[in-house]
């Protein structure tokens, strides 16, 4: 059975180094932060929704990192989760950015920080 999953695995590729990891890792906190201080700063509801996106991605790049370090699928398969959740909530995001632009004919935070009832 040893040899059988000896020859089973010999196709795989070596283990990410720990340099390689940093690397990944220091690049997704770097995207995660140009989102989070583009959404902080910014009151376009379009630039807002699209750093968020961006935070969705650096999450992901890290999970990928994290997984294959670890030589596991599990960071890929919540990836392929977290991919989901961000397109429902695109096309969310989307169709509400267009219904609150024909209301107001503007796209400022500032202007929705109010809503009447």
């Amino acid at each position: 059975m040893d040899m059988l999953t000896t020859l089973a695995q010999a196709d795989l590729p070596a283990a990410m180094a720990p340099a390689t990891l940093a690397h990944y890792l220091f690049l997704s906190a770097a995207m995660f932060a140009i989102g989070l201080i583009g959404f902080l700063t910014r009151r376009n509801l379009i630039v807002m929704f699209l750093c968020t996106e961006l935070m969705f991605q650096a999450a992901g790049i890290a999970l990928i990192a994290f997984s294959r370090f670890h030589m596991e699928q599990t960071g890929q398969t919540f990836v392929i989760f977290v991919l989901t959740v961000a397109a429902a909530e695109a096309a969310l995001a989307l169709a509400l950015v267009v219904l609150l632009f024909r209301r107001r004919d503007s796209l400022d935070a500032e202007q929705w920080s109010e809503m009447k009832g």
